[in-house]
């Protein structure tokens, strides 16, 4: 029988290892919820469910042959998403955009990974078009349903692959982050967002929306499924000319103590959203609680390299999956992700030259903050918005959402979102825990902590 709650790894491998349940089992078990699961617009496109069935019965068969290939496998039966800019061979890859669509060959280096590790793919899930915006509602497939309360946004642009994983409907989801993709939707959906370092999980095989700052990202219910999950995304791939191999030096625990820093009151901004504030209080009790001191710092030279993302020579590399089809066929783009698009055609080579030279600048000052402590601690969001407010306003309120999200990737850092409590109305509310390059091991170990906390 599948372990009572939702699909968590750690616990649903301890049942496949003692064989308490086989891979088919698990699989009846998440077609079952899929199909009671009410939302049209989370999946883009499935694999059929005889093929699902026919992928478990394959790993069941296989592992009474070998008793020790379920040990070998560590992803074993574990059903998984993909958001649908990151290649399946043999499932259209779309972008949420029917037009760009094609079916690729080959699936991704991830995806490729986490499969010969024994892991399910259950389906390719719903994005902000072209990956361009973190509010979930950009996609010609629909919004998929913020679990939590319908009327709200879900978060993007990996809006299906974390409701896919707050909803139950598989154990763990690739998503992409670029601006906070995989960081926002996991705030939205009380789950887990591990936004690794630039080039530490490949990204051959992905859809770029910026390629220079890409990372595939992870959903997951806890931290310990999120590493379980990086253990085996995190291999170098020579084939990617954007891979990057960590030192091993890089990779040591946190201490029983650490320090961390949070911006001053000042330079906090929560639109208005009280209970967001007083629940960041909160999450900075926690942190106090299990062994961190806090030091308030001025925040500017994050928000000014933030802002070069949304207002900066980025934009232009923003063009380089779709300006074929923007050019050939520009009414097949949503006219929201039209205009971010257009954008980009402004700016010229001295302009991106400028900008690179004004964050190197800023990058120096954010690596003067990390030298002296271990992590930065930020709301994730400030605040939530309702789907009829993101209509009315669509681009200021997707830039007020990336706040303390865009100048992660532009600085070469490592974030992880995690749950930090609700709010009055049932609305879920998150922290990101931000290290410097490579710290994902660290990071993840003290949202382990973090997560059994009293809060």
């Amino acid at each position: 029988m599948i372990p009572k709650g939702l699909l968590q790894v750690a616990p649903l491998r301890a049942a496949l290892l003692s064989r308490e349940i086989s891979a088919a089992a698990v699989i009846e078990n998440v077609l079952r919820r899929v199909s009671e699961w009410d939302d049209p617009a989370l999946w883009i496109t499935r694999p059929s469910d005889d093929a699902l069935r026919q992928r478990a019965s394959e790993l069941d068969i296989a592992a009474s042959v070998d008793p020790d290939l379920i040990q070998r496998l560590p992803l074993f039966g574990i059903p998984f998403a993909v958001k649908d800019n990151i290649d399946v061979a043999g499932i259209p890859t779309t972008a949420a955009c029917p037009a760009f669509a094609y079916t690729p060959s080959e699936s991704a280096a991830v995806v490729e990974d986490l499969l010969s590790a024994g892991a399910v793919l259950i389906g390719k899930t719903n994005l902000d078009q072209f990956a361009t915006g973190l509010v979930g509602t950009r996609s010609p497939y629909g919004t998929p349903r913020n679990p939590f309360d319908a009327r709200y946004i879900p978060g993007g642009s990996s809006s299906g692959s974390a409701v896919a994983v707050a909803a139950g409907l598989v154990s763990f989801a690739l998503g992409t982050d670029t601006a906070g993709s995989g960081r926002v939707p996991a705030a939205f959906n009380n789950i887990v967002g591990l936004k690794p370092t630039r080039g530490l999980v490949s990204t051959r095989g992905v859809v770029p929306a910026c390629r220079s700052i890409d990372c595939v990202s992870i959903f997951a219910l806890t931290a310990g499924d999120a590493a379980a999950v990086l253990d085996v995304a995190a291999r170098f791939d020579p084939d990617d000319p954007l891979a990057r191999e960590a030192q091993s030096g890089q990779l040591s625990s946190i201490a029983a103590t650490f320090h961390f820093q949070v911006p001053s009151a000042d330079d906090l901004e929560f639109f208005g959203d009280h209970e967001a504030g007083a629940l960041f209080a909160g999450a900075i009790a926690r942190l106090e609680q299990i062994g961190g001191t806090p030091k308030e710092i001025p925040f500017w030279p994050f928000f000014e390299a933030g802002r070069l993302l949304y207002d900066g020579p980025w934009l232009a590399e923003r063009l380089h999956a779709a300006q074929s089809l923007l050019d050939q066929d520009p009414n097949s783009i949503l006219p929201v992700t039209r205009r971010i698009l257009d954008a980009g055609r402004r700016y010229t080579a001295l302009e991106a030259y400028r900008a690179q030279y004004e964050l190197a600048r800023l990058k120096r000052q954010a690596d003067l903050v990390f030298a002296s402590i271990d992590l930065l601690l930020l709301p994730t969001t400030g605040t939530i918005y309702q789907k009829a407010e993101i209509e009315a306003e669509p681009l200021q309120l997707n830039t007020n959402l990336g706040l303390y999200t865009t100048f992660v990737n532009l600085l070469d850092l490592t974030a992880i979102a995690v749950p930090a409590g609700f709010r009055s109305t049932g609305l879920p509310f998150g922290v990101s825990l931000i290290g410097p390059a490579f710290a994902e091991r660290k990071l993840l170990q003290l949202t382990d902590r973090f997560e059994r906390s009293s809060g």
